[in-house]
């Protein structure tokens, strides 16, 4: 539920590329691609990708003034700068949710917890950030991970695990497990909190 292409400007693989290689792997039935504050990568993946027997939810990487957040199941794309409240309302209005990507990570812009658990005290936020990265494959300080486990542990949230992927290989290094193959049933699942990292 985190995966880069070349719209973002870390990433590494065409859109194509990407969706060939998701196919290429059994445990994947459902991806979504979240390049940096850009939505162009995720609408071409989503029109190709019945070409490819996989699913894709649109979504980006929306550099929030907070942190990152990832915004799923989005047609529009979300501007960066905005604080994490207004981010979170945006994306409500566009019918997605948010999961804090990468939560207290070093060396790369991520949410605080006292922010993530500021939001979460909004009824209106907390109906859309749903999640919270528990592992993130791509990190280059892993420990980051554990901090993520141990946050989540003490909120009522989805815990997702995604590869972060900025090339081909890492796609699929970690995942998220939830009752049922399409998006549909990932959308319900993640707001029931009813998902699980795979490592």
């Amino acid at each position: 539920l985190h995966i880069h292409t070349i719209h973002s400007w870390d990433g590494t693989a065409t859109v194509s590329a990407v969706l060939k290689q998701a196919s290429n792997l059994s445990c994947l039935d459902v991806i979504a691609i979240t390049d940096h504050d850009e939505i162009a990568g995720a609408l071409e993946a989503q029109a190709l990708a019945s070409d490819y027997g996989i699913e894709v939810v649109p979504g980006c990487e929306v550099s929030s003034a907070d942190g990152h957040v990832l915004a799923l199941f989005i047609n529009q794309r979300v501007p960066a700068g905005l604080s994490l409240a207004q981010t979170i309302s945006r994306v409500g209005e566009l019918g997605g949710l948010c999961i804090a990507a990468h939560p207290a990570a070093r060396g790369t812009s991520s949410l605080r917890p006292d922010v993530i658990r500021k939001a979460l005290a909004d009824p209106d936020l907390s109906c859309v950030l749903v999640g919270i990265e528990v592992y993130n494959g791509g990190l280059v300080h892993r420990s980051s991970n554990s901090l993520a486990q141990a946050l989540a542990e003490t909120l009522p949230v989805a815990r997702v695990g995604n590869s972060d992927a900025h090339t081909l290989g890492l796609i699929g290094c970690a995942a998220t497990s939830f009752s049922g193959s399409s998006a549909t049933d990932l959308y319900k699942c993640l707001k029931s909190g009813l998902t699980q990292p795979v490592i």
